[in-house]
């Protein structure tokens, strides 16, 4: 293993779980069903239900590993196997822009989601902001075979594909602190983001949620 495989394992992608988790965890509504598409091994959703015990995850990905920390079933990458509005929310978490076209998973979680989409990955703006991407992405991924189209969205494309699919940006947080003050100069600054999309069903009010999320970490 490489020292850069070793510093991502060992330091980058620990301290990312635990941003991305308290990030999330404040996005979903009170005792929620949330899908997590392209779920891994889970360690993420476990870290959110340790934030957020009132709600319920599970995922599905297209390599469904032997050991996973939610239940995840199989899926062809394209087609989300459940229902119209079958959970409260949708969840990306930088899977989108592995594949070729994220607007067909998109439409999809569309239909599933009764309430929200919640998404976080990247926009490509900036300067040598596709570089940056590509460099993280292949450190992060490449040892694991994920595929690696480097499919990256300007934000003002991110904002036009989302209205088109009747989603509205009820959230849109561009400083996720994901690195040391140090490294957000190279990797963070306008290359992340985390949103939440409302599906524009009747879903708990923006208060009740605040309520229910500080009360879970002691505000």
């Amino acid at each position: 293993m490489s020292a850069l495989e070793q510093l991502h394992g060992g330091f980058v992608f620990p301290r990312r779980i635990r941003t991305l988790a308290a990030l999330i965890a404040e996005l979903l509504p009170p005792s929620s069903q949330v899908l997590d598409v392209g779920s891994g091994d889970g360690s993420l959703a476990r870290a959110i239900c340790k934030l957020r015990p009132d709600v319920r995850l599970e995922g599905i990905d297209v390599l469904v590993r032997k050991k996973t920390w939610i239940p995840v079933r199989s899926f062809d990458g394209e087609r989300i196997p459940f229902g119209n509005a079958s959970f409260d929310v949708v969840m990306f978490v930088d899977v989108l822009h592995h594949t070729h076209h994220p607007e067909v998973l998109l439409r999809e979680a569309r239909r599933v989601a009764a309430h929200y989409v919640v998404i976080k990955d990247h926009t490509r703006n900036g300067l040598l902001a596709g570089a940056r991407l590509r460099f993280m992405d292949w450190v992060g991924n490449a040892r694991h075979g994920v595929g690696l189209p480097y499919n990256y969205w300007e934000r003002e494309r991110w904002h036009a594909e989302l209205k088109g699919l009747g989603l509205s940006e009820e959230q849109w947080n561009g400083q996720l602190g994901l690195y040391p003050w140090w490294a957000n100069w190279i990797f963070g600054y306008s290359l992340h983001f985390v949103a939440r999309l409302s599906t524009g069903e009747a879903s708990p009010s923006p208060a009740t949620v605040a309520e229910t999320t500080g009360a879970m970490h002691g505000k």
